[in-house]
């Protein structure tokens, strides 16, 4: 609506992408605690990984029906309780339940039910606002969560350079303070509605849709491009580097956000003059250099620049799959957002499954190296859709 203040909307979108990061980077930090404390395996973390996404995956797909007819905001307030609920489990449920892997189950479950409806909401609560360049903007928006990931592995890495490993769970309740900020935030603020929200589109409809199937496919490469590396850096660089966890986690995980977080900044910035699918050829090109490279070096230091500038080719991959989509399919709405958010978690389940199969029997430096396959999907899939776009009449 015309005359409505919408900054109080946009700190709370901006905040919650960094909720996002927290529950999707947080257990990743303590893979090897949860080993030392719980007893538990690497096909178990394997598994959390994928119940994570998986989780977010049926969010994703209920809400592809139900979201526009639910409404915006009770759900996004939802998101925001589950993850601080999920947070809140992560430090408790295993040391109260008979088992304490299952206590990391529900937990994760619990968390990922708000990072799933966080995924499929915050994008069209953003792109339905005031805005000159929304590409820009959504690459802004998703940037945030980059500077969450650093933040949480800035934050384990001062953590337990002060604190013990058996203090560990204070840092999850720490966590559940952003959603916390978040809610609070969007109980007062004002939502728009996007344009395709208004007669809301058919599944069949979307789905019938040429382009679709290819970007939800490009959408499945981009979220396990990102997310092959980003869940396993920290546990790479402590285990197959041999390097300290508070160094690990700073050259890992957190070098690999902060650059990612800047490839998304620059796009909110350049966005209006860069080609999205030219740009996103050239990332993934990028990309299969920096699994090479983190996967084959056999000095430590190159492998961690891998692993680091991974960030790099991969930040533009998600919010410039989502600007393409809703420039390529506007009809789509929140239903297009939705389905695109199911394409990015399938590829996140994916992605991190492939390399726990292939790092059980072969090494994490061979699970990583055949995480190669997904930017070479991308990259297959920007030209076919340039074909297509150029068979049109």
């Amino acid at each position: 609506m015309p005359g409505l203040n919408y900054n109080r909307t946009r700190k709370a979108c901006y905040i919650s992408f960094i909720v996002q990061a927290v529950v999707n980077n947080l257990s990743p930090m303590l893979f090897l605690t949860f080993q030392r404390e719980f007893g538990v395996t690497v096909g178990q973390i394997g598994a959390l990984i994928a119940l994570n996404f998986m989780t977010q995956m049926t969010v994703d797909a209920l809400a592809v029906k139900y979201a526009a007819r639910i409404g915006v905001r009770p759900l996004t307030l939802a998101s925001e309780l589950c993850a601080a609920a999920g947070l809140v489990g992560l430090a408790v449920f295993p040391r109260i339940l008979p088992r304490p892997f299952v206590g990391l189950i529900a937990a994760t479950m619990l968390g990922a039910v708000g990072g799933g409806l966080i995924e499929v909401l915050i994008s069209p609560v953003l792109e339905s606002l005031p805005s000159g360049d929304k590409a820009a903007s959504m690459s802004f928006l998703h940037s945030f969560y980059c500077w969450g990931q650093a933040g949480v592995a800035l934050m384990s890495a001062a953590f337990f350079f002060f604190a013990p490993h058996g203090a560990w769970p204070a840092l999850a309740i720490i966590g559940a303070c952003v959603p916390v900020t978040a809610f609070a935030l969007f109980v007062r603020a004002p939502f728009a509605a996007l344009p395709g929200d208004a007669r809301p589109i058919s599944v069949r409809r979307l789905v019938g849709n040429r382009l679709f199937p290819l970007l939800f496919v490009m959408m499945m490469a981009s979220g396990a491009s990102e997310i092959s590396m980003a869940q396993w850096a920290s546990y790479f660089a402590e285990t197959g580097l041999g390097v300290a966890k508070s160094v690990g986690d700073l050259l890992g995980p957190c070098a690999f956000a902060i650059a990612m977080g800047i490839t998304r900044a620059w796009y909110g910035v350049k966005g209006e003059r860069v080609d999205i699918t030219k740009a996103l050829t050239v990332s993934a090109v990028a990309c299969v250099g920096c699994y090479l490279l983190a996967s084959l070096a056999r000095n430590p230091f190159a492998a961690l620049v891998g692993c680091a500038f991974t960030g790099f080719t991969v930040g533009l991959m998600w919010p410039g799959m989502l600007s393409l989509s809703a420039k390529r399919v506007p009809e789509g709405g929140t239903a297009l957002f939705a389905a695109l958010a199911l394409g990015g978690d399938t590829g996140c389940t994916l992605g991190p499954l492939l390399v726990s199969a292939v790092a059980g029997r072969s090494g994490l430096n061979m699970g990583l190296l055949t995480a190669i396959l997904f930017p070479i999907i991308l990259i297959a899939g920007t030209r076919a859709l340039r074909k297509m776009e150029s068979a049109q009449p």
